[in-house]
């Protein structure tokens, strides 16, 4: 028996590290749902929880998070790297960082996760800014990728 959740959509944190100024991303992910579109990403089986060769998912995972995954800050884009990630029931939690980065006011994000495989996908993003408690979200989903925040 196959249970499947009713709703498609993923969460991403992001907040700047005032020590070191780079951009700390946390973005938690159904792992089920993630498995379709790096099945479909890399066009080869893939297998999330029991995986032959654990490196090569982490491969595949960072491929496929780097081309869904953008930012600029004040206009620049940044690069970004995968950190590792960590299974917590049926969804995982992704870290994704940047290098050190002044910000003063515009944050650009793209996140186009899960959005080529699930139609009605929709991928809240939280950004902090500051030592602020309170976000300022987007809702990005299929036709609404990228979105930006002015601060």
């Amino acid at each position: 028996m196959v249970l499947t959740h009713p709703f498609f959509i993923s969460l991403t944190e992001i907040r700047q590290n005032p020590e070191n100024q780079r951009f700390e991303i946390s973005q938690k992910i159904f792992w089920d749902d993630l498995e379709v579109s790096l099945r479909e990403f890399h066009q080869v089986e893939i297998d999330f929880l029991e995986p032959q060769d654990s490196g090569k998912l982490l491969s595949q995972i960072e491929k496929y998070l780097l081309e869904k995954n953008k930012l600029w800050i004040d206009g620049k884009a940044l690069e970004l790297r995968v950190l590792g990630y960590e299974i917590e029931e049926d969804a995982a939690w992704f870290y994704l960082e940047s290098e050190p980065q002044a910000w003063n006011s515009n944050i650009r994000v793209q996140n186009s996760i899960l959005i080529d495989d699930f139609a009605t996908q929709q991928n809240i993003v939280h950004v902090y800014k500051g030592n602020s408690r309170s976000p300022r979200s987007l809702l990005l989903g299929k036709g609404n990728e990228v979105d930006e925040l002015a601060f």
